[in-house]
């Protein structure tokens, strides 16, 4: 079968104005608590697009692991690529796609780092692997092989042991504050529907786009 023929005709369910909530980060949370409920695999991973300073466009799949009425967050290293991206230029686009349930969320926004207290309860949640990883791996930099990593670790383990790490300084949250939300439901026929809402100074608007 060549790539051309690989097609898939979605005919779960539709999506109407009369059945959306007039908040989208309520709206949101819908369609995540569903998505969890129907068991998708990684609910909360989201395709994050940044943006360089020569204009190319990098995309990368991050987990969200938080969002509320202010917007989304993940955490990382502030000294990745990604990180220098969105200190630089500090906007973003997210992308969820839960196949399982024919949908996806678009959101686009300005970005701003999280509270230092946020990232450092966060942090401390993590398991402790991932913490010493936090320390170990220069993010997003040339390595001449693993062993580095390895050897880094060993000296983080004899270092902090069964203690406590802390959070180092060069690694915390991003969060996204939604200046735009899309809500797609898969359709037969192509014929999608596609629910936009719009941060405008008296509020959020929606308004349905063709497919």
């Amino acid at each position: 079968m060549s790539i051309a023929d690989l097609r898939r005709d979605y005919t779960l369910r539709g999506l109407s104005e009369n059945e959306v909530d007039p908040d989208p980060l309520a709206q949101f949370r819908a369609w995540f608590d569903q998505a969890v409920a129907a068991k998708v695999l990684e609910p909360n991973a989201m395709t994050l697009a940044t943006v360089g300073a020569d204009g190319q466009p990098s995309a990368r799949v991050v987990l969200l692991k938080g969002f509320d009425a202010r917007g989304f967050a993940f955490y990382t290293n502030y000294e990745s690529r990604k990180g220098h991206e969105l200190l630089a230029h500090p906007r973003a686009a997210l992308l969820f796609f839960w196949p399982d349930l024919e949908r996806q969320v678009r959101v686009e926004g300005r970005v701003e780092k999280v509270a230092d207290e946020e990232s450092d309860a966060y942090f401390r949640s993590r398991p402790h692997g991932s913490r010493l990883g936090a320390w170990a791996s220069p993010q997003s930099e040339v390595i001449p092989g693993r062993e580095v990593l390895y050897q880094r670790l060993h000296e983080l383990q004899q270092r902090f042991g069964d203690g406590e790490v802390t959070r180092p300084p060069h690694w915390g949250g991003f969060l996204v504050r939604p200046t735009m939300l899309e809500f797609w439901q898969g359709r037969a026929s192509r014929l999608h529907d596609r629910l936009r809402y719009q941060l405008t100074d008296s509020g959020w608007q929606r308004e349905r786009l063709a497919p």
